[in-house]
């Protein structure tokens, strides 16, 4: 298949707490920087309760020549704190964020002073105009907290329309409702690119457990099959490498503008599959 030059492929990472992680996070970035993605991205916890770290992170990505993209978030964060993450990114010359809501730090009712992801792309624009490439998220399965569809797409379409260049997709195993979202958007007039989300299946627990938290759906004969292996991880990661692998070949076929992998800052599963797609 090879990489198409105006592909888009990238990974994500999450911010290290520990040094451990830190050198096992170096590890991981140095074998897929191999890979040639387009630009790394690093989250950020609740309420910018990782700041720092993610900064950390960011500007080690920066330093050894590749494209960082720093998450965003706007959710417990004042226009003052976010003006201030801004004005950092600047000054080491970053140019790329993933914009998002956030969620809410557990236990507290203060939301800051942006309530919606389209608010915190509108701020960014008004006050760094066309410095930021900014990405912003889809849901093709929709939100978990959107009363229908309709009002999830309307809310993509004004994070759009506020200044986003490019999505980023929640992960998702049914390649169906990727394309039915591209074309309702397309439909709506949003023609950035959005680029899916891949979510290489590592171990089944931790997968039920992030899809009932972010609302992604794991179909029944995946689930079913990942159950019945039990403790079996050799398995479990012969069978997810297959899913998954089949799954972005036929992303790739029917067009989509690149993947975007949550890597859980490991390096093995998304190199193989990487492989056996032919993207080297």
């Amino acid at each position: 298949m090879g990489q198409s030059p105006d592909r888009i492929f990238s990974f994500e990472f999450f911010p290290p707490a520990t040094s451990d992680g830190v050198a096992k996070l170096r590890a991981t970035r140095e074998q897929l920087a191999r890979l040639g993605p387009k630009f790394f991205s690093v989250t950020y916890g609740a309420g910018g309760s990782t700041r720092d770290r993610t900064l950390a992170a960011v500007l080690e990505i920066q330093a050894s020549g590749q494209r960082a993209a720093p998450h965003v978030s706007c959710i417990g964060s004042t226009r003052e704190s976010v003006r201030a993450t801004l004005a950092t990114y600047r000054e080491h010359g970053i140019g790329h964020l993933v914009a998002l809501r956030g969620d809410l730090p557990s236990g507290t009712a203060d939301v800051g002073e942006f309530r919606y992801a389209n608010e915190l792309v509108e701020f960014i624009r008004s006050i760094c105009g066309d410095w930021f490439h900014i990405e912003v998220a889809a849901y093709p399965e929709y939100h978990p907290q959107a009363h229908t569809p309709r009002e999830d797409l309307l809310n993509f379409k004004r994070k759009v329309d506020a200044g986003a260049n490019s999505a980023i997709t929640q992960y998702f195993f049914n390649a169906d409702s990727y394309y039915h979202f591209v074309d309702e958007a397309a439909g709506m007039g949003i023609m950035v690119p959005i680029v899916p989300g891949v979510m290489p299946i590592q171990s089944f627990s931790k997968l039920a457990r992030f899809s009932d938290a972010c609302g992604a759906e794991i179909p029944r004969w995946i689930r079913r099959k990942l159950e019945s292996f039990g403790d079996d991880a050799a398995s479990i990661r012969a069978f997810g490498l297959d899913v998954v692998t089949d799954l972005c070949a036929d992303l790739l076929a029917h067009g989509a503008p690149g993947l975007h992998f949550y890597t859980l800052n490991q390096a093995s599963l998304t190199t193989v599959i990487w492989q056996r797609l032919g993207l080297s």
